[in-house]
């Protein structure tokens, strides 16, 4: 009994932590569905985030008050970079708008440094990183936070894509970029949106790893975790990017504890993730849940 509460204990911090790797990556995905750029800047935008947020608390201003403040520059930050940076570059080929969201990227590491230097910050946003009493197994409050955040994050997704008229224009544009303009769908503007809601979820993404890695300059390598839940679950799917985000986290707790118990290997969870998607790319090449792509020529 011991040794199979030990094991859903394991599992169960695996598998929140695998919600927060779902926000990072939904925000790829929002972009990916509207537009089909791979924005490797999203990392980035998740540091600057959290800075921003940061400063503002720092400043003195009230908790909710500096996540408002945040999300209105994150807003204005996003719909800027796509109007400034990725519009000019719409008829390129895949290839050029996915080296602009590298510079990109760099940009806004030196942007951020210039304005807040290079100092990390620590975030207490309040809720505790230890166990939750009641349980039968050690699940940290913190964990189960952010995976309700997550939770609520996804759900509001869906709602605004399945219940609003923007989000079934975002819908239609995912779907075919040229009948949705034939039908008088206005691709700047749901480019912009989707940018915007990119920002918000960036902040929530910068926030939640902020306050458990520390808001430092490495906040921005979780972006390479968020690719193996891509490449798993499929690069379009918002599905995809939870139940993507499930499964790296939950096996790589597994198997960092259990190969380490009883072979002696250690440092798995680092690259346990890698290596499932790749096991997936030979069965899946376009994930769990993503949309395969047949191309005509």
């Amino acid at each position: 009994m011991e040794e199979f509460l030990f094991f859903m204990e394991v599992l169960v911090s695996g598998l929140l932590q695998g919600f927060m790797y779902s926000v990072v990556a939904l925000g790829f995905v929002l972009i990916i569905k509207s537009s089909g750029v791979f924005n490797f800047a999203q990392g980035s935008m998740c540091l600057f985030a959290a800075l921003g947020m940061v400063s503002f608390w720092e400043a003195g201003i009230p908790f909710w008050l500096a996540v408002l403040l945040a999300l209105l520059m994150m807003v204005v930050l996003a719909v800027a970079i796509e109007r400034v940076v990725l519009r000019p570059l719409v008829a390129r080929p895949p290839l050029i708008l996915f080296m602009a969201t590298i510079g990109l990227s760099f940009f806004l590491e030196g942007l951020a440094q210039g304005i807040w230097g290079t100092q990390p910050h620590g975030l207490d946003i309040g809720i505790p990183d230890r166990p939750f009493k009641g349980f039968p197994i050690d699940v940290s409050q913190f964990e189960l936070f952010a995976a309700g955040v997550a939770i609520l994050l996804v759900v509001g997704l869906v709602i605004f894509f399945h219940r609003t008229r923007i989000g079934r224009a975002l819908r239609a544009v995912s779907d075919d970029h040229t009948a949705a303009l034939s039908v008088g769908i206005s691709l700047r503007m749901i480019w912009g949106v989707t940018w915007a809601l990119a920002g918000m979820v960036a902040l929530v993404a910068g926030i939640l790893w902020g306050t458990r890695l520390g808001v430092q300059y490495s906040l921005t390598l979780i972006v390479l975790k968020a690719l193996a839940v891509l490449i798993l679950g499929g690069f379009n799917s918002i599905t995809g990017a939870v139940v993507g985000g499930l499964i790296i986290g939950g096996s790589e707790k597994v198997a960092e504890v259990y190969l380490s118990l009883y072979f002696g290997l250690g440092g798995i969870e680092s690259f346990f993730g890698y290596l499932l998607a790749m096991l997936v790319l030979f069965v899946r090449p376009y994930g769990l849940f993503g949309d395969e792509i047949i191309e005509r020529v």
